[in-house]
């Protein structure tokens, strides 16, 4: 273990150097000491790497950035406090995601992406990244855009869906325009996974008082069931996932929701009693709510309203 000390502190005073080669040169050894060395991590943050780090986010090299960045990501695995007290440390991961269509590299987005993942395991950094609204909508641009990389789209909804977590998040969502992005990608966007990834972040913006609106404005109730029809070939976890959000509609927002889906047929319920027949657990659990509500009428919903209890989703 103190070999390991000594090589961290020697690699990260290297990281200091006015040398741009030996600067790169203890990046590359970094990045491989900190994937292949779970002991590694915490003792290279003790070193003093992170601020290094941080600062070389800025940086023009590609290489650079993408070293930094992965060697981050590593390092949140299991360091998470040491990269949350670090000053600057979300302007710097903002400043790449700002710049994905630009000047910083794919993998270094989605690294960055991937770190705030990895942050927002811990609930009680939600409000913390939630409250960055330049990073919010960073990652709000990045699955609008068409040209993003499938990686890139994946891990930006990974990190919205964590920010999500936290309910006070959920309006600052909406308001950047989260949700019409979202619907547009379960519309659109083919590639495996992105709707999968796209309807769980769904499923949570769902959960709040101003979800209703921004949801009938791009018809997101009648996705929702339509992605229920077993016509559409969704996944189960497209399904139980739209399921959740339906739940949560209903729970956050009013009868309108219960009554769109009654309009809209049959094969509604039949969708929401495939979950409950087929689904896991969690998704038949979810799916028996949702029926007694639309098969139940007035009282139900008005069950629903009071108890205001909110179908978790998972990622």
């Amino acid at each position: 273990m103190e070999v390991k000390r000594r090589t961290a502190r020697l690699l990260v005073t290297r990281l200091g150097s006015v040398s741009e080669q030996t600067r790169s040169e203890a990046l590359a050894e970094l990045r491989l000491m900190t994937k292949n060395d779970a002991e590694s991590r915490p003792i290279i943050a003790e070193a003093g790497a992170i601020p290094y780090l941080e600062e070389t986010l800025y940086s023009s090299s590609h290489d650079s950035q993408d070293n930094a960045a992965a060697i981050l990501l590593n390092i949140s695995i299991s360091s998470r406090t040491a990269l949350m007290s670090t000053r600057g440390l979300l302007d710097a991961i903002s400043h790449v995601l700002r710049h994905h269509a630009t000047n910083s590299s794919p993998f270094a987005v989605q690294s960055s992406a991937a770190t705030l993942h990895s942050l927002l395991v811990d609930d009680s950094y939600r409000p913390v990244i939630g409250a960055k609204r330049d990073i919010v909508y960073s990652l709000i641009e990045i699955i609008k855009r068409p040209n993003s990389p499938p990686r890139s789209v994946k891990d930006a909804l990974k990190a919205l869906f964590g920010i999500a977590l936290f309910p006070l998040n959920r309006e600052t969502l909406i308001g950047l325009g989260a949700v019409a992005a979202l619907f547009s990608l379960v519309l659109k966007d083919g590639r495996v996974g992105i709707v999968e990834d796209a309807t769980a972040v769904i499923a949570q913006i769902a959960g709040c008082a101003e979800s209703e609106r921004e949801f009938w404005k791009v018809s997101g109730v009648k996705v929702l069931v339509d992605l229920l029809d077993v016509g559409t070939g969704s996944s189960e976890r497209v399904k139980e996932n739209a399921v959740g959000a339906l739940l949560n509609l209903v729970s956050c927002g009013g009868g309108g929701v219960v009554k769109q889906v009654k309009e809209m047929g049959p094969g509604a319920v039949e969708g929401i009693r495939d979950v409950v027949e087929n689904g896991t657990a969690k998704g038949k659990s979810k799916g028996i709510a949702l029926l007694k509500v639309v098969e139940g009428g007035a009282k139900e919903w008005d069950f629903a309203m009071n108890t205001r209890e909110l179908p978790s989703v998972e990622f």
